[in-house]
């Protein structure tokens, strides 16, 4: 398949910028509102946290609204795990999160997902600035993927206030579609359709198809199958999968004529 023109509008170079964390979930809270709130407690304290906790989650297992509180369920657990480390301490023990191996295995833990985070958007970056940079050449066209690229293409859409970049999509779906770059692998192939959204799937699943239907056809017929995509990406995908299931027969019938 020969290689699409790519046309966008360019874009200035935007400073690079580290990938944000994630919101923490209300179980996390739950877990940090109880560990502060135990800090310096004894063992009899915990005890009638726990019993109070308690209460409150029988009470709220008659409204059905509070009945699956996430929260409220993860401080009930935190608080019965914290009742039995301070039971099998001794007495006198008070409970200190900084001394608590759960705790610190979490911490742990994070530091290093934290790391892994930067590490990442270490390596992103650069490749979105090189990316912009080949769009603004006009040579982006010419320049085959590489593994990774996915969430490149998702830092380019955040640099631009999540708005989706056509021409880095249209890229990714030819070279998809061709097997190029590091599609040529298979599992690179199946790990794409996890990783990018349904509009470039479409895309290059209906550039597959349209290759086979005619083969070595001018890219600038086939410009219609990204404002498809782009706009329907349903009708794309079905349209796709037509052309599959029509292209099935035929060869069913060419087989057996041999």
């Amino acid at each position: 398949m020969p290689r699409l023109p790519l046309r966008g509008a360019s874009r200035p170079l935007i400073p690079r910028i580290a990938a944000p964390r994630g919101p923490i979930g209300p179980a996390r809270i739950g877990l940090c509102v109880v560990r502060r709130r135990a800090k310096g407690m004894d063992a009899s304290a915990v005890a009638r946290a726990l019993e109070d906790a308690q209460f409150d989650a029988r009470q709220d297992a008659w409204h059905e609204d509070l009945a699956d509180d996430v929260r409220h369920w993860a401080e009930l657990a935190e608080w019965e795990r914290i009742a039995q480390l301070l039971a099998a301490a001794t007495q006198g023990t008070v409970y200190d999160p900084d001394a608590d191996d759960v705790v610190r295995a979490e911490l742990a833990a994070a530091a290093v997902a934290r790391e892994g985070e930067l590490h990442e958007a270490a390596r992103i970056a650069p490749r979105a600035d090189e990316l912009q940079a080949l769009r603004e050449l006009g040579t982006l066209a010419q320049t085959d993927p590489r593994d990774g690229d996915e969430a490149v293409r998702d830092e380019l859409t955040r640099r631009a206030g999540g708005n989706a970049q056509a021409d880095v999509d249209a890229w990714l779906a030819h070279a998809l579609a061709a097997h190029l770059g590091h599609y040529r692998d298979p599992a690179a192939r199946e790990e794409a359709t996890r990783l990018l959204p349904p509009p470039v799937l479409a895309h290059a699943a209906l550039l597959t198809e349209l290759a086979r239907l005619v083969p070595g056809a001018d890219p600038d017929q086939l410009a219609f199958a990204t404002r498809l995509a782009a706009t329907e990406p349903e009708a794309a995908s079905a349209l796709a999968l037509f052309l599959a299931r029509a292209r099935c027969p035929i060869s069913s019938n060419l087989d057996r004529s041999r």
